[in-house]
């Protein structure tokens, strides 16, 4: 097989993983410690290749992640979107910055998309969320760190280096 084939199959493979982690379920009290993987592995590769990863790409698997979890269609689309933009738009910087620095930027990107997801329940007649509801971006900035890491190697053991 190819590289450039390898570097598809990797990075597909990657967002379906993300996609199949969104879909485990935890026990009721863990529920709101759930991180949004999908975000956390499109964060991830927009650090790393910002040429592979859309505007278009980001819709599509958001579109593809309201399928898979049966969520309002066009709600993750957006979110995801929105995140993508953010993150490429400060591409530059952000791969720059020193590990901590880097997991308060997703904690921020994080909370944007939890205020986001909050207004399009708002407007579709939702009520305000729990106080918990606000834990989900603080577990995925703190598992940022590893995602990045073992994302990090396991390209490195791939030997997938972006030309």
């Amino acid at each position: 097989m190819n590289r450039v084939r390898v570097r598809q199959l990797w990075f597909a493979s990657t967002l379906l993983i993300s996609l199949f982690l969104m879909l485990i379920p935890l026990p009721g009290p863990l529920t709101p410690l759930k991180p949004y993987w999908p975000a956390l592995v499109l964060l991830y590769w927009c650090l790393q290749s910002g040429d592979r990863v859309t505007l278009g790409l980001a819709f599509s698997l958001g579109v593809a992640a309201d399928l898979f979890d049966g969520m309002l269609l066009g709600e993750q689309a957006l979110r995801l979107t929105a995140m993508v933009f953010i993150a490429l738009r400060f591409r530059s910087r952000l791969r720059f910055f020193p590990m901590w620095q880097q997991s308060l930027a997703v904690l921020g990107l994080l909370v944007n998309d939890r205020v986001l997801l909050m207004l399009v329940r708002l407007f579709s007649g939702d009520p305000l969320p729990p106080p918990e509801y606000w834990i989900s971006p603080l577990v995925g900035a703190a598992l940022w760190p590893f995602v990045f890491l073992i994302l990090d190697d396991l390209r490195a053991r791939l030997r997938i280096h972006e030309a």
